[in-house]
């Protein structure tokens, strides 16, 4: 029961590949002595992260089509065909027992030849908008794990979608660590608002750009930051660091960050919504418009209509952020409104209810397999030909 073979694709960002982690550490827990194989795309994040947490992994010559015409995209046709072969390969070789997506590009190529080799795939879309690749791969998907309501829309008839939620740290789920000990842990003083800023992992220029100008409103208003700039910005903005700001380039301790924050400022990528309603504390969004079909933005505006977040797009930032965030300082109903209705549309367990659903279709498919192996052996020419 335990020899499965798992072949995961997810990459590009930390949104498609901290889900296949956790999805990965999950089946592991279950199944012992599961071999597992990780495939993403050459010269992307993916081929440092998924090592660090134990797995292997084989690359892919793959990358997203520009939104102008540009060298790249003249390329794109060549790369395609390439990862197609490389993919048709790996799946021949591995020979996976069931394949598992989270989007990014490597993931287009792996299912499509999981699906040519008979091999069974579940997809996990992550935004409230699907991306083009999981539109495309799922007809022949088992099941599509999706984080919003309201997401058949975008596949076709027939394929089966679950709402599960996606994946986060599992030290989130339950934070221990109260705001006294959290405060205390980043040198930030208790009894003055926190404001943590996350612009993601390699940060957001925009963002840094926007909290340096109006650090002086920040002050005026006696909020302290916990800056995390990015680590490509932080030899810039480190040197605002003192008493009531602390720049940092990346937070190791989410739990202590989050526990600490009286408000956030963050993107809108799908791991970080779904990471806030857990977290339950009032939200500005600023998401990046420099994203596939925009999906940052419909992710924070989900939120929007349940009263859950405020969201500003960058555009909007020199106009309408001080006015907006000095009411949401002075509105304690406010403030209690977003927090409560955030955290009404956390889903907790999505790793183990995505998992349940794969250990599931791996049960049937057994099932399937011992049924055909007793026909075979009944009605061996009636085999031939039906089976």
């Amino acid at each position: 029961m335990g020899n499965y073979k798992f072949i995961i694709s997810g990459g590009g960002t930390g949104g498609h590949i901290y889900p296949a982690i956790a999805i990965a550490n999950e089946l592991k827990r279950r199944f012992k002595d599961a071999e597992f194989l990780f495939v993403g795309a050459k010269d992307k994040m993916e081929m440092e992260k998924v090592p660090q947490a134990g797995y292997k992994i084989e690359g892919l010559w793959i990358s997203g089509l520009q939104r102008k015409l540009t060298f790249k995209n003249l390329m794109f046709p060549i790369k395609l065909i390439k990862s197609l072969l490389r993919a048709r390969n790996i799946v021949k070789k591995f020979q996976p027992d069931i394949a598992i997506g989270t989007g990014g590009f490597a993931s287009g190529p792996l299912l499509k030849m999981a699906a040519i080799s008979k091999v069974p795939y579940v997809l996990q879309e992550q935004n409230s908008f699907a991306g083009l690749t999981n539109k495309v791969l799922a007809k022949n998907a088992e099941v599509i794990c999706v984080a919003y309501d309201n997401m058949e829309r975008f596949f076709s008839n027939g394929t089966i979608v679950a709402k599960t939620g996606n994946p986060v740290r599992s030290d989130l789920i339950e934070i221990k660590v109260d705001k006294d000990e959290a405060s205390d842990f980043f040198g930030l003083h208790n009894n003055q608002p926190i404001l943590l800023i996350l612009g993601g992992s390699l940060g957001s220029r925009r963002i840094n750009q926007f909290i340096e100008k109006e650090l002086s409103f920040f002050k005026e208003l006696g909020v302290q930051l916990l800056w995390q700039c990015g680590k490509l910005y932080y030899e810039e903005y480190k040197k605002y660091d003192s008493d009531i700001v602390k720049v940092k380039s990346f937070l190791n301790k989410m739990d202590f960050a989050y526990s600490a924050a009286d408000f956030i400022i963050s993107r809108a990528g799908a791991g970080s919504v779904s990471e806030l309603c857990l977290v339950g504390k009032p939200t500005l969004f600023i998401p990046s418009p420099n994203v596939a079909e925009d999906h940052q933005t419909k992710n924070g505006e989900a939120l929007v209509k349940e009263d859950a977040a405020i969201l500003i797009k960058e555009k909007d930032l020199d106009t309408s952020f001080e006015a907006t965030f000095k009411a949401l300082m002075k509105s304690k109903e406010k403030q209690q409104i977003l927090a409560t209705n955030i955290k009404k549309l956390a889903l907790p367990y999505a790793t183990l209810d995505i998992v349940n659903l794969i250990e599931g279709i791996l049960k049937l498919n057994k099932i399937l397999q011992n049924k055909k192996k007793e026909a075979a052996m009944r009605w061996p020419r009636f085999n031939k030909w039906r089976f």
